[in-house]
Formats: structure tokens, sequence, C-alpha cells
């Protein structure tokens, strides 16, 4: 067999899916079937090729078990914290703490420490408890240097469950976090909630002193503050604090993130030059690996261990281990063997976005490569008869540089086939303009990752050659950075778009697989070729078909604020109503808009000047080109409303962006304005708020914004029916929404309050619940619901909120 490690990665990997699918079977079960096909494989020879596979199935399920589920007595999910609670917990840090920085647009930088704890001991009351588990640990500030892997800590804070997404298509933090086997957080305040059991006890290891000495050397000669410096730091050591959100941007936007991982560049660089001065030096083949190979592990442990990194190590023991005994290398043969090993040691790796994409990627190298390489040597072929030699040196130059290139081009292309299914699912991305940013930037990654190693050979012994690798390195990465930001401004360069689901994104892999595996290929089997593609295509575009005559009303908790997405069919009357503040626009609603696939704003309406509605307003016009912007017919003392209104109306400064003016009777994409009456207008800025509502084929829904007394008594006396099924409605200053007089003439079934869980004025009390549910509506406050979605579609309205709650 070629593959032969091909077969048992993939049983291992069903094996862990099936277990993560029918969670809870017996484990005692399941190990006494795998024991019965042991004995059945180890008695029956002829058997033997058949009871293997589903013996590793049985082995990916139990190991998966193992890990996931709670077999301990001890365990903390069977103390049943299902509420949060205050507790002490001691324990082992299991991870070096992670820091990351958060630089917000006033100036100010906050920072924030993780890190994971293996519990042993719980405290609630008084009397401590044996308890098992690994907890997520939080501190916002920074964590002393004291408090680093294998150090013995109690910690004190709040132990909760963690939060899933506060809305669809968001990151789930819950989810990231039982995918590495975590089912608690600990909040804790300040440092005065953490306490080192022996504070002169374990020291840090020896690869976190490296890692320490790696930092100062890579820094000499240049601050430590630069970017460029942090970056550096990211791209050879792993130190992922550089990678605020601002400086990540441009990388992400142009698909290379990926040189920020330690991966098979480092891997392969720091193995092709050990093996170089080894064979130098004349050190025989056979004595190479055991020099070579744990250099290799040690730089991966120094790094943080990233799975990118466990697996390209892998990888590369097998193919120096191959090399230094004479045998050929297979890169699939390898990388399964890689994956075998990882999932054998931890399953649920294979639930990870670092792991698939690190794995997948090779895997579109290991497919497409051949294809692509055959194509470049027909492109290039030139006439057989014509000896080399007889080729002038510019010939020759310009062959070998087409031959580069067309390379490089092939390696960037064979990569993003085997991604961008799973970058779409991660992070809402395409980016096209990565199949030539690659081109150039791997090449620029790989000579910052070359200075770097020279670097750190160096440093100990020759400081001035150190400093001069450290000043290449920060040369090739001020190339990077300006380059990343040139690329993602190119039109076209990326896009945001909706994610496909997991079963999608396996139908894409299977078909590639497929197609470029050589199965499809085959005499007999050619005829599926275009099935198979056309019914990958329905596959993709089934989902967004079924939502061709579907609108939805996402009612985001903005914590008092407002902001209400309403994506109808197409895009021409999408529109977004207020953003909520800076920090809301930052958190929330730009992130649920690029995980709709949002790329230009059709429409924003800005009901009226309340900070906690339109305060991020400038934030968010930075971050997405928007077309119109729709206001009422007053001004607002609001500073963010005022100035941000007033650029509109300069047409130097305005753009491509028109601004519109409204009032009750105009009518805003399928959307009736009902408020403010022209000619009114209030003291009061909640009393001024637009008022929108749209009648969808038998439901009628309303949108009152944080509309006050006065406000409701001018929709009152204005004409029109005012019926409607369903109202969203905020809480204005001081009043109540849903006034008796308004709500008798609007009779609604279902009401969404905007609200906050503090302070208790911005919070829907009993007293106002209790009067909208005495009038037949059924209450669902943002506060405790969190986002509200409405799918109108077909005359029905159904509403839907996260799960859990």
């Amino acid at each position: 067999m070629r593959y032969p490690l091909l077969p048992a990665a993939l049983a291992l990997a069903m094996g862990i899916v099936i277990g993560r699918l029918l969670s809870g079977a017996p484990l005692a079960g399941l190990f006494g079937v795998a024991a019965v096909l042991l004995l059945l494989a180890l008695w029956k020879a002829r058997w033997r090729p058949w009871l293997l596979w589903p013996l590793f199935l049985l082995v990916g399920w139990i190991n998966l078990s193992r890990h996931d589920e709670a077999h301990s007595p001890h365990d903390l999910r069977r103390f049943g914290f299902d509420e949060p609670v205050l507790a002490t917990l001691r324990g082992r840090l299991a991870t070096e703490p992670a820091l990351r920085r958060n630089e917000r647009r006033a100036g100010t930088t906050t920072w924030r420490t993780r890190v994971i704890l293996e519990v042993r001991h719980l405290r609630r009351r008084h009397d401590w408890e044996p308890a098992a588990g690994r907890v997520a640990v939080s501190l916002p500030e920074i964590l002393p240097a004291g408090f680093h892997q294998g150090s013995e800590v109690e910690v004190y804070g709040i132990l909760r469950r963690p939060a899933g997404p506060v809305a669809e298509g968001l990151f789930d933090w819950a989810r990231f976090l039982r995918n590495k086997g975590i089912w608690y957080e600990l909040v804790t305040r300040d440092l005065r909630d953490w306490r080192p059991v022996d504070p002169g006890g374990l020291r840090p290891s020896l690869p976190r002193r490296y890692a320490t000495w790696a930092r100062r050397c890579l820094s000499r000669g240049l601050p430590e503050e630069e970017e460029e410096v942090q970056l550096i730091w990211a791209m050879a050591l792993g130190w992922r604090t550089a990678l605020t959100d601002e400086v990540a941007e441009p990388f992400m936007r142009t698909g290379t993130m990926h040189l920020f991982a330690i991966s098979g560049l480092h891997i392969g660089l720091i193995s092709g030059m050990l093996v170089a001065v080894l064979r130098v030096l004349q050190v025989p083949r056979g004595a190479c690996v055991f020099l070579v190979v744990p250099a290799l592990w040690f730089y991966v442990a120094a790094t943080g261990g990233q799975p990118s990194a466990v697996r390209a190590s892998i990888m590369m023991t097998v193919v120096v281990g191959g090399w230094s005994l004479r045998r050929p290398g297979d890169l699939l043969n390898s990388l399964c063997a890689a994956g075998f090993l990882i999932l054998l040691w931890d399953p649920l790796q294979l639930f990870q976005a670092s792991f698939q994409l690190s794995f997948f990627v090779v895997l579109g190298l290991a497919l497409l490569m051949p294809f692509f390489e055959g194509l470049r040597e027909r492109l290039l072929q030139v006439d057989p008869l014509l000896p080399p030699e007889l080729l002038t040196r510019w010939q020759r130059m310009q062959h070998d540089g087409a031959r580069l290139v067309l390379g490089s081009l092939g390696v960037s292309i064979a990569a993003w086939l085997g991604s961008f299914p799973l970058i779409m699912h991660y992070f809402n991305l395409v980016t096209p303009v990565s199949l030539l940013a690659n081109v150039v930037m791997v090449p620029l990654g790989g000579l910052a990752v070359m200075s770097c190693l020279g670097s750190l050979a160096t440093g100990a012994w020759f400081p001035g050659a150190s400093e001069l690798f450290n000043h290449a390195a920060w040369f090739w990465m001020h190339l990077m950075t300006g380059l990343s930001q040139r690329a993602a401004t190119w039109p076209g360069a990326f896009h945001y778009v909706m994610a496909p689901a997991a079963w999608q994104v396996g139908l894409y892999y299977a078909v590639l697989v497929g197609c470029v595996g050589g199965r499809l290929w085959q005499s007999g089997r050619r005829q599926w070729l275009v099935p198979c593609g056309l019914g990958l295509l329905f596959a993709w575009g089934a989902p967004a078909w079924a939502r061709r005559g579907r609108t939805e009303v996402v009612v985001l908790p903005m914590n008092g604020g407002g902001a209400i997405w309403v994506d109808a069919p197409g895009r021409r009357n999408d529109l977004l109503i207020d953003c909520g503040d800076e920090y809301q626009v930052e958190r929330l609603t730009l992130p649920v808009l690029r995980s709709r696939g949002v790329n230009v704003l059709p429409r924003l309406v800005l009901t009226h000047g309340d900070v906690r509605h339109v305060g991020g307003v400038g934030l968010l016009a930075e971050a997405l080109p928007i077309r119109e912007v729709v206001v009422g017919p007053h001004d607002f003392r609001s500073p963010s409303y005022r100035e941000f209104v007033a650029r509109l109306r300069e047409p130097e400064t305005a753009g491509d962006t028109a601004l519109r003016e409204v009032v009750g009777g105009d009518a805003v994409a399928g959307w009736e304005v009902r408020s403010p009456p022209a000619g009114t207008r209030f003291a009061r800025a909640d009393d001024n708020a637009l008022v929108l509502t749209r009648d969808f084929v038998g439901t009628r829904v309303l949108l009152l914004s944080d509309l006050g007394s006065k406000g409701q008594g001018a929709l009152l006396a204005a004409e029109g029916d005012l019926g409607a099924e369903v109202v969203v409605a905020g809480l204005p200053v001081d009043e109540e929404p849903l006034m008796p007089r308004l709500l008798d003439r609007v009779v609604p079934r279902r009401v969404v309050l905007t609200d906050a869980a503090w302070p208790a004025a911005q919070h829907a009390g009993a007293a106002l619940r209790g009067r909208l549910v005495a009038a037949g509506a059924t209450v669902l406050a943002t506060s405790e619901a969190g986002t509200v979605t409405l799918i109108l579609e077909d005359g029905d309205c159904e509403v839907r909120l996260m799960p859990g709650r």
C-alpha cells in the first residue's frame, strides 16, 4: 500500500467525530468492543485487514471520550456549577500566561492575561475539596514573571460557564474552550486574587528561559516598542501579544497571517541550516538525526507548541529520519503520520481551527503541486534537441526566474485552494489577493526568519553580528508590513462572506480529494466529474437560494443602546438602524455585519442623537463604506452625531456617502417613516426619534427606538393605522416605552425591549413587563434574551434566540 497511514488516520478521525456526535456512550462498553475486535484480529490473520480500521475508529472514539467526558468523581462538572459562584481554586498553571494588548481609539492601552489552570482543589466557603479539571483564568492586567508554567497557585474569582456568542456568526468562546477540554472559566479582578503556593519553588523551564533570552537577543540594537520588532518576536518565537487586532488586520485581509504561525517555513529553515552545518563538519547522516530532531523539538517547546509547529516537526522528523536512512520521503504519508500521532495524543485537536488549517494547507500542497509542477514544465519546455550548454546566460536566467515565480505561484494557489473554505468558515473572509501577495510575502518571511536564526546563532558569542542580523530582520519585516497594508487596499483584495456550514466544507474537501487525488479520473469514473462539480455548486448555493424570500430583523443587545440590522432579500434594501457607541461598534456591530457578508452598507438610519445609539458612527464609517445615511429633520446635541452629519453635508468630506433627511410619511427601503411629523420639534432627543414600520405580507413590525412620551403623543395624533404584531422599543430616559394609549392602538403580540442589565434606570423592570404582558404581549428583553432575530417569510414571523437563552 502506497499510503498505509492514510486509512488509519482517517479511521481515527472518524472515530473522534462519531464520539463527539454520540457523546455519553459508556466507556466500558467501548473498551469491550475494541478488545473483541483486537482478539479477533490476532486470532484470524485473514480478517486483520478488515478489523484494523474499525479498531482504529474505536480507538479514536475511546480517546475522545476519555478527554471529553466527566469520568473522575471530582470532575468540576459534577459540582453542578451552572450559575456563577465565588470560589478559590488551587492547582498548577498548565500553560505559559498569554498576554493580550488592546489599543483603544482614545489612545489608551488595556492588557489582559489568560492562562490555563490544572485544578486540584476547590474552596467555596471554608474547607478545601478535591477537584479535577482545566479552567481558563483571566486577569485584566499583566501577570508578574514569577507566575509561569508549572507554578502552584491559589486563585480567587468568579467561577462560571464560558459565555456563548452574542450573535449568530460571532466567535464562540464556549465552544473554543470546550475544544480544548475546558468547561469553566475563572474571572479575577486584580493581582490580589492571585497567590503563589510556593513563592520560591519551581524555576521556569529551559525552553521558557531560552524564549526570554531570545526576545532580548532579537531586539539588540533596536527599540523594543517598535511594531516591527514585536512582529519579529511573533514570527520567530510565537509571541502573540504583538498581534493586536489593528496590527493583524492587513495580514488577515491579504491571507498572509499564516507567516506568524510557527510552521513548516520555520521548521524547514532550521532543519536545513542545521543539516548543512553538520554536513560541512562531516557529521555522518546517521548521527545528524540525533542532533537535528532534538533541536527542532526544543524550538517547538520554546515557541509554545503551536499545532502547526507540532505538525511540521513530526513531518520533518519523518523526513530527516528517512534521509538519514537513505529512504525516500512522501509528503502525504508524512502528513498522515503527523495527524495520526497528534490525534492519538490529543483528539480534541481535530476540532481546532489551527489544526484544521495547518493540515488542509499541506494536503492541498500534496495533492495539487504535482499537477502544477507538471504544468510548469510544459509551459517552460525548451527544444529537447537543443543542449542546455547552448543556451545563453540570459536565457538560462530567464528560464530559472520563470521556474521560481511559477513554482511560488503554484504553491500559493495550492495552499489557497486547500484553506479558503476553512478561512470562510472561521473568519468570514475570502482573500483573492493572497494568491499574489504570498508569492512576495513568503520569500520575505523566509528572509526575515533566516535573519532571526542568524541573530540567535551568533547572539551568545558575536553580539555585533547578531545586531546586524536584527537590522536585516527589521528591514524585511518593514517591507512585509508595508506590502500587506498596501495590498489590503487594492480593489477586490478581500471580501467578507457568510460562513459556510461544516457539512459544506466537508463536501468541498471530499470533492477536492476525489478529483485531484485521481479517484474520479480513473477509467469508468470520469462520468462522475461533472455531476460532482454541479453537486458541489448546488450544495454551496442552496442555503442562499433558500433565503431568497426571507427578511431577517436582528435586534442586537447594546446594553441600553440600540442597533438593528435588517437583512432583506438581496442587498439593495438592507439597512442598519443605529449602530451603538464606539465600544459596541467594535465589539458587536462590525463583527455581525462582516459575519453576514456585508462589504458595503447600503443604508444607515440614525434615529436620534443618543450616544448609546450613534456614538460609534464615525468608527463604523471608517471601517465600512456607507452608500446613504438617513437622518431626521432635527439636529441633536450629541458631538459624535453633529460632527458626522456636518461632514456629510460638505461635498469635500462626504465622499461617496449621500445624506438624506426624512420626516413622517417618507419611505426608506420599503419602511414607512411614521415620526416625527413635519414641522414638529421637541426639547428632548428621545421625543424626536425616527419611528419606522413595515408590513411583511400580513406581519407588521414597528420600530419605536427610544421614543419618549411627547413623541408617542405626536405619533398617536398622526393619521394612519398603528397596529403591529411585533414592536421593538428602547427605554427613553426617565420614561417608559409604549405608554398605555399607544399600547392600546398598537396591540402587539410580541415586544422586544432593548434594555441594559444595569443600571436599574436602563433595565426593563417588572412593572413595565407586567403591563405589557397584561395587554397580551410576549416580552423579550435583550438584557436577558441577548440577540433577538425576527425571521419574516410568507406572512409568518419566527422569533429566534441564541442557544442557551
